[in-house]
């Protein structure tokens, strides 16, 4: 059950939620029936969905105020159902959202195609917005980077680091398992020619260190290759 993929079907039309959710469950899916916008969302509160069929006109709350209140949720692929079958009723629905638009009466065949489409879709490419949430972390063991927020985390406590430390540890995060010279450090986070600069750096090197390890002398992720510079380790 845990693998099936899961569907919220949204229509006030009783029997076709009953009708559509044997077809969706026949095909493998696991279906929630709801029927009307409110219904719906507390279905997308309580449950894990990976994709909507929506239709427009329902009691309480419709389908297109549903579907914008769906989008500052979540992510998921929503293909609405209509009975309107005009071309400004399609581009108003796909400009609020919608990833696609099926005209009732549809064909039973052509629906699971799309309903497989969207779905392959999503679960190949992921939540988009997750993803993009994740790539604004970086991470290595206890180390969490948030680079919106401009913040360093170490095993959960936050740590306080100068604008210089700061830039440093993003840089050097971004590329980890890379080893840079303290001239090449020095050139990325200064943006200035780097001359006798080895004492600067290490001077900095050494103050993150002392934010970041538990022993400092004999650090876990910020570490010297002797003779060539610095990097941060991947973990």
């Amino acid at each position: 059950m845990e693998d099936r993929q899961v569907i919220l079907l949204v229509d006030d039309d009783r029997e076709i939620v009953k009708v559509l959710s044997r077809l969706l469950e026949l095909e493998g899916y696991q279906v929630y029936g709801a029927y009307d916008g409110m219904e719906a969302l507390e279905v997308l509160t309580r449950h894990e969905v990976h994709l909507v069929l929506l239709d427009v006109m329902m009691p309480r709350l419709d389908g297109l105020s549903t579907l914008m209140e769906m989008r500052r949720r979540k992510n998921i692929p929503v293909i609405i159902l209509s009975a309107k079958t005009e071309e400004s009723d399609k581009v108003l629905g796909l400009s609020m959202g919608a990833d696609d638009y099926v005209s009732k009466p549809f064909q039973t065949a052509e629906l699971m195609a799309r309903v497989r489409s969207q779905l392959r879709r999503y679960l190949t490419l992921g939540d988009v917005k997750k993803q993009e949430e994740e790539a604004s972390f970086l991470k290595t063991g206890g180390l969490r980077l948030d680079i919106k927020g401009r913040t360093l985390l170490v095993d959960g406590e936050k740590v306080r680091l100068t604008a210089t430390e700061y830039k440093i540890t993003e840089f050097l995060m971004q590329h980890m398992g890379q080893v840079f010279s303290a001239e090449e450090i020095y050139a990325r986070v200064w943006h200035e020619d780097a001359y006798a600069v080895e004492n600067t750096v290490m001077v900095h090197i050494r103050r993150i260190r002392e934010k970041i390890e538990i022993d400092p002398k004999n650090p876990k992720y910020l570490k010297v290759v002797w003779g060539i510079g610095y990097k941060m380790e991947k973990i």
